[in-house]
């Protein structure tokens, strides 16, 4: 199956963003692409005012138009991650959408990882206004092909990725916006890790360039094989890469170096664990 991983350069102006990611996306199912990935507050992006300010429900424009164009496409479109606006709470969500070729809901995952960090001389707080969601989710595709959901700084935590595909995940899907600082020293180092520890291939759709004053995303978005091969990079800039997911050599490797068969569930605790 051939997948595809847009990157773009997202402001707080979400009629831009929204045109471009519409661009792309079109320009990555005309090369053939039937999944499709963007990357994380494709919508609207910036400074947490930008982003509060540009959070939005469910039926909002941004989902709209994912579920509109996945249809008219027909491919299965992974509308990277929104703010979304959450009725009767004080903090919205950074969530994940699938839709299917018939334009339907088929997933949603909400970021479970809050990026409460200060890295390259800038604090972020996204827990100051979105709640961490609670569920690890695996769709599918129209075709039957399993996709394990996160996004961005859950690329920093293995055991979500293992859980993922040891529930059946064979596609690890990353929208994000990695900074800038730490996309150069650990951006294809986590996605390689992740996609060989669990023998499954990796769309990683970063954002690119600058969001807003001092806010900046590194972009190289890269789809990676379960071997830990990198298939595709992207330059910097708007735009996207495809490349073509041969499913059955992820079962040859599955089943040659059977790292995911030889787990030992019961041995993974302190010896202090065990109560007789």
């Amino acid at each position: 199956m051939r997948a595809a991983a847009v990157q773009l350069t997202s402001t707080p102006d979400r009629d831009r963003n929204l045109a471009t990611a519409d661009r792309l996306t079109r320009e990555a199912a005309a090369a053939g692409a039937e999944l499709v990935v963007l990357p994380e507050k494709w919508s609207v992006l910036g400074a947490p005012e930008d982003i509060v300010a540009g959070a939005e429900p469910f039926d909002g424009p941004a989902l709209r138009w994912a579920a509109a164009t996945a249809r008219e496409l027909g491919i299965d479109l992974v509308a990277g991650s929104i703010a979304e606006r959450v009725a009767g709470a004080d903090r919205g969500a950074n969530t994940s959408v699938h839709f299917g070729p018939d334009g339907e809901e088929k997933a949603v995952y909400r970021k479970v990882h809050m990026f409460d960090v200060e890295v390259g001389g800038t604090t972020y707080r996204e827990s100051e206004n979105e709640a961490p969601g609670e569920e690890l989710v695996v769709t599918e595709t129209a075709q039957g092909v399993e996709l394990g959901m996160s996004i961005c700084y859950d690329l920093r935590f293995p055991e979500l990725y293992r859980i993922l595909a040891v529930r059946g995940a064979r596609i690890l899907l990353v929208p994000a916006a990695f900074t800038l600082a730490t996309t150069r020293e650990h951006w294809e180092v986590l996605l390689r890790a992740r996609a060989i520890e669990d023998q499954a291939f990796v769309i990683a759709a970063n954002q690119v360039g600058e969001h807003a004053k001092g806010f900046r995303s590194g972009g190289r978005s890269m789809i990676v094989d379960p071997w830990g091969v990198v298939l595709a990079t992207a330059p910097d800039g708007p735009g996207f890469i495809t490349a073509d997911l041969d499913l059955s050599a992820q079962e040859r490797v599955r089943h040659s170096l059977p790292s995911l068969a030889n787990r030992q569930p019961d041995a993974y605790r302190w010896p202090q664990e065990i109560h007789h």
